[in-house]
């Protein structure tokens, strides 16, 4: 029979993203289940973007059962506390990521890969630029289009076709 693993919810109250959501937590008055900081504690191991059946398989890979609507109510929570952001890129089911220093998203329209850019220049342009009634918090920038993988393949097909007409003429 496998145990579940304990969890302290208060062990990792020093780091500033687990005070960040029990501070949320007490100011909803929402109960700090072990659940919830499992959660939270998977999350900030992941580097880059995941989605919930990731996140769900990663911690029942660690022996820890929780239900997946529990990972998807716990996720909702750590994005209105602002530590988890949601992106739903076009055609492509929900992925999340920890919310970083800005960034700018680059999907490929053929496999489906994102890769994440930081432009110091339009960083520094978003940051300065005022809206009329309208005070932003952060930004999302999505370019669509061909990742060098896609784009080889891409013309090794074409340059295999051309050859094969060649020959047929």
């Amino acid at each position: 029979m496998k145990t579940e693993p304990k969890i302290d919810v208060n062990a990792d109250i020093a780091d500033p993203v687990v005070r960040g959501f029990s501070d949320y937590l007490d100011a909803h008055d929402m109960r700090k289940t072990p659940e919830r900081y499992a959660i939270l504690n998977h999350i900030m191991g992941i580097n880059g973007h995941f989605t919930i059946e990731e996140l769900q398989q990663l911690i029942e890979g660690d022996g820890f059962r929780v239900s997946r609507s529990t990972v998807y109510n716990t996720v909702e929570l750590l994005i209105q506390a602002k530590i988890v952001r949601r992106h739903v890129f076009e055609g492509m089911v929900a992925q999340y990521e920890r919310i970083t220093l800005p960034h700018t998203h680059l999907i490929c329209t053929s496999c489906g890969k994102v890769k994440e850019v930081r432009d110091p220049n339009f960083a520094a342009f978003m940051n300065a630029r005022r809206f009329n009634a309208f005070n932003a918090d952060h930004y999302s920038l999505y370019v669509y289009g061909t990742c060098s993988t896609c784009a080889r393949k891409s013309k090794r097909i074409r340059q295999s076709s051309d050859r094969r007409d060649k020959k047929l003429k």
